[in-house]
């Protein structure tokens, strides 16, 4: 039934059409077909022009086509018929099935790839009246029935894809052109589908097939962009072993396991999520804030009942994250909202006459003949609601609401308890114990000078290159800290970097310690937390957690060393012992765990924590765990590299304990380190902590809740079997070192650390893991390098980018002899990345040169990848176009407006005319025409329209966007 198990991201068109007054008519499912239409683009067709990426429309049943008061579960069938199974879980549900219905489609309306790859379609229409049913109440009493009611299909059917099961919406998406679903589903056509509301969505299929199960709208809500954080909600949620779901009149815990389809988009566990929350008695509109909440930490105008609304919400649910714009509806009502950053377009327009249009771009939908019309945006966090009984509220109006529905803000004041993060002057013990520690824990002495010196200087974390020429840490010649084996997953969709202002406004180090209440439920308990106002903690801090007095909280210790005596093995061990005990310490009543590694000594015993944290100081971690299972969190303190900051703990399960990979602060050598009377150490230990978690994760920025529980990472060299028990759910491409090796190099360290004989005077060594040094680490781009280049171009620099412009020019000058010198540097250099281990391999006899196809030929196949204007410039949108053109290759345009000129086909200069997209079959021909057409203006296009006196000019002007396609044409244009 599931296309794929690779996760999916998506970045589409989406919106609504409604009546503010809750009138059901055909104008409505009309409109949000033309909108749907419209926003066509926003998705792409295969080679066959008819399959797309996936479009679809939610809808209240219409009572004409269904009948009246009953309930539609719409299925996508791939395996037997499953009407016996479907037919005992609904009696077990005490509902009472009315028909059973093939949805007439038409499959001339789809393409070939859609046709072969499209599911069987059922519906089955149900009752939805129950004796004990009356009122509102009655309503969500139904609802609830019908989300039992597809828990149990999906249990006890194979195949079977639940589409929607509701007594009050249905679903019709599929892999149809966003103009072409109603023609595809004649039902969507037919005069009497009428509904007061209408929820459309064109999907853009990120890097992945696309599949009929993974179009949109989901049965509550549809998304465009991602959910950054998608790992950790996900792991956080699996983590959880209480839901509430009894108390919530939902039925059996187990039942509603597990709650999020590992094989869903990120859209559609977003959906997941918030189908539970509703179902479990939460307003749509309060479990939209309570999952994608606002940027409310650091906004200082926030009404104080709605700041309690979230600090109460913040200890039950960690923000699901974006770039996100939502449009959700309960079946009832109708909203959008968008997430803290923002960064998707949601446009809104209200019509003298009721009509409701909200849209991720401007008229998509006419409301012209609809009267006066107020138009506006969704701002970050914002959110609109229409509803049929209130009529419009607007962001204001929805948040004063949900806030005062319980004391949110009194059930925090009266059960958070801050906790300092303690002193963070600490006078360093003596020189040479404090090197012997820092070489145990695996610090160098080019990483005291070059990062940590900095951050304490600076209160700056220092920038370095993006690249890393250094050899892989498995294929190093040294042990590596762990974090070095670690590298962050970007965002696949290209959104601008968060700049400084926006950061401070939506990033928050806000951490809540302490055993967490089941998400359905709402009662004072589950704000009785331990907060603190960065997840950096001083060891006097963590002192402070163990006065029961302040803190009713069971705070035990964990030894999280082993003995030097075990060996290699001791590690393994190690891990697997800490585990069994911090579960047995959470079933005997253990609220928060302390990992404390301090008794390593000589005699002994090395850090343990060397593995998952690869350095660490007393008392270094946190985790605070829930009743059963563990729930763990983790704290550092200040001083570690930001860029190793996302290696945060996955969620343990009782079966797969995993620990956080964070580090403490060092104590800075007597040369760096601040006085006493110095206040300068806070701001150097907090600033970086603000600013590199945010530049870590450039295209997102949210408190550490939301990445915590799940490291957002690819490309580890851990083996399996580390990666399984100390990363669970994290994804190892390439399998690497185990245990053994990586006990050898904990060994190595406390050896160095403490050598045979204790006179032994102890260094930093400088491994030149940042620079070249000689005798270091070997770099791709070392001074042999260099060196070579510059005897091929007689022109002496050791500069990285100078040197990539040498290499050119020397190809350029025919150095042939001076190029194999450079090349044997290259290609036989030690083995430093994954393909240095490949050998070529012949399987037969060469291909003669003149049976092969001429690279001319070849790159008429490229194409470049579509990018935002805001993660591109214009001038590399052009280049690119440029060089594509140029090969007679095609380039994409990207997600954003372009000029005319460069998006047209036939169009514009050939310099930068942008061909189309190569999943597009309009493609256009590689070939320049012969003549070129004189651009016209944009000015259309833009909101204003020159004024007369500027009119005759406009050609000589640039258009508000700053496109070239208003300018005078250039002298080289044909």
């Amino acid at each position: 039934m599931r296309p794929t198990s690779r996760p999916e991201l998506d970045a589409c068109g989406i919106g609504f059409v409604a009546d503010a007054a809750g009138r059901p008519s055909r104008s409505i499912v009309a409109a949000a077909l033309g909108g749907l239409a419209c926003v066509k683009h926003r998705g792409a067709l295969a080679a066959d022009a008819r399959s797309a990426d996936g479009s679809g429309l939610l809808v209240p049943i219409p009572a004409a086509i269904f009948g009246e008061g009953h309930g539609v579960a719409n299925l996508f069938v791939r395996g037997n018929d499953p009407r016996i199974a479907i037919e005992a879980a609904a009696a077990t549900e005490g509902i009472e099935l009315v028909d059973w219905r093939v949805p007439p489609t038409d499959d001339g309306h789809v393409g070939d790839q859609a046709r072969t790859s499209r599911p069987g379609m059922l519906q089955v229409i149900f009752g939805s009246a129950h004796p004990s049913d009356n009122g509102d109440e009655g309503g969500r009493a139904a609802e609830r029935r019908a989300y039992r009611f597809r828990r149990r299909i999906e249990a006890t059917t194979t195949g079977v894809y639940v589409v929607s099961c509701s007594t009050r919406t249905v679903v019709y998406k599929g892999l149809a052109a966003a103009d072409a679903l109603a023609d595809f589903y004649p039902d969507l056509a037919d005069e009497r589908f009428a509904g007061h509301f209408a929820v459309f969505h064109q999907r853009f299929s990120t890097n992945t097939a696309p599949s009929w199960e993974r179009a949109q709208p989901f049965r509550m809500m549809c998304h465009n962009g991602e959910i950054n954080a998608i790992q950790g909600n996900e792991h956080r949620m699996m983590a959880r072993s209480i839901l509430g779901t009894v108390e919530a009149g939902l039925g059996p815990e187990e039942l509603c396991r597990p709650v999020l389809d590992p094989h869903d988009s990120d859209s559609g566990k977003l959906d997941s999520a918030v189908e539970l929350l509703v179902r479990g008695g939460r307003d749509v509109r309060h479990a939209m804030a309570m999952l994608v909440p606002e940027a409310w930490e650091n906004a200082r105008d926030l009404e104080p009942e709605l700041r309690g609304f979230y600090r109460y919400h913040a200890a039950l649910m960690e923000p699901w994250d974006g770039p996100a714009g939502l449009v959700f509806t309960d079946g009832v009502g109708v909203g959008a909202s968008l997430d803290r950053n923002g960064l998707r377009p949601l446009r809104w327009s209200v019509c003298e006459d009721g009509l409701v249009v909200c849209c991720s771009e401007a008229g998509a939908v006419d409301t012209r003949g609809h009267g006066q019309v107020q138009r506006g945006r969704l701002g970050p966090g914002q959110m609109l609601f229409v509803d049929p009984v209130l009529g419009i509220t607007h962001d204001a109006e929805c948040k004063e609401r949900m806030a005062t529905a319980a004391p949110y803000a009194r059930w925090t004041t009266d059960g958070l308890l801050e906790l300092s993060l303690g002193d963070p002057v600490q006078v360093p013990p003596e020189p040479e114990e404090l090197q012997r520690r820092q070489v145990a824990h695996g610090y160098t002495k080019e990483e005291l000078a070059m990062v940590l010196k900095p951050m304490a200087a600076d209160a700056h974390e220092p920038t370095f290159a993006m690249g890393d020429d250094s050899p892989l840490p498995h294929l190093a010649g040294r042990p590596r800290p762990v974090h070095h084996y670690l590298r962050q997953r970007f965002a696949q969709v290209t959104n601008p970097p968060i700049d400084s202002i926006r950061e401070r406004r939506v990033m928050s180090l806000r951490t809540l310690l302490g055993p967490r209440q089941p998400i359905l439920t709402e009662t004072a308990a589950a704000a009785r937390l331990v907060t603190l106002r960065s997840f950096f903690l001083f060891p006097s801090g963590v002192l402070a957690l163990y006065d029961r007095e302040r803190f009713p909280f069971a705070t035990v210790p964990l030894d999280a060393t082993f003995p030097v005596a075990e060996g290699a093995a001791g590690l393994r061990a190690g891990v697997q012992r800490l585990g069994d005990e911090a579960e047995a310490l959470v079933s005997d009543g253990a609220d928060i765990l302390v990992l404390d590694h301090a008794d390593i000594w000589p005699p002994g015993r090395p850090s343990r924590r060397c593995w998952p944290a690869g350095r660490s100081t007393t008392a270094s971690s946190l985790a605070a765990c829930a009743r059963a299972p563990a729930w763990w969190w983790s704290a550092t303190a200040p001083g570690t590299p930001m860029r190793s900051l996302p290696c945060w703990a996955t969620e343990p399960t009782p079966s797969a304990p995993d620990w956080p990979c964070r580090r403490w602060r060092p104590r800075l050598t007597p040369t760096t380190a601040p006085t006493p009377s110095a206040p300068r150490p806070r701001t150097a230990s907090s600033r970086p902590s603000r600013r590199g978690p945010s530049r870590s994760s450039p295209r997102w920025a949210s408190p550490p809740s939301t990445p915590t529980g799940g490291p957002d990472l690819r490309d580890h060299r851990p083996g399996g079997e580390v990666v399984d028990t100390c990363f669970v759910g994290t994804r190892s491409t390439v399998g690497g070192i185990g245990w053994e090796a990586l006990g050898h190099d904990v060994l190595a360290c406390h050896g160095d650390a403490w050598p045979a004989a204790v006179e032994t005077r102890v260094q930093l060594e400088s491994p030149g893991y940042y620079r070249v040094r000689k005798g270091g680490e070997y770099h791709g781009k070392g001074k042999e390098v260099v060196d070579a280049l510059t005897d091929l171009t007689l022109v002496k620099t050791t500069d990285e980018m100078a040197a990539a412009h040498l290499l050119q020019r020397a190809i350029k000058g025919g150095s042939y002899d001076l190029y194999e010198r450079y090349a044997a540097l290259v290609n036989e250099r030690p083995p430093t990345e994954l393909q240095d281990l490949l050998d070529l391999v012949a399987t037969g006899p060469p291909v003669p040169l003149d049976e092969v196809e001429p690279a001319t030929a070849i790159v008429t196949r490229f194409s470049t990848g579509a990018m935002s204007h805001g993660s591109l410039s214009r001038e590399a949108h052009e280049t690119l176009a440029e060089a594509m053109n140029l090969l007679g290759a095609r380039s994409n345009c990207g997600e954003e407006a372009r000029a005319p000129p460069a998006s047209t086909p036939g169009a514009g200069p050939p310099a930068t005319r942008t061909a189309a997209s190569s999943r597009s079959p309009r493609a256009a021909s590689a070939s320049p025409p012969s003549t070129w057409p004189t651009p016209t203006s944009c000015r259309s296009r833009w909101p204003r329209a020159p004024s007369r006196a500027r009119a005759a000019s406009s050609r000589a002007t640039r258009c508000p966007r700053r496109s070239p396609c208003c300018a005078t044409p250039s002298p080289g244009w044909p």
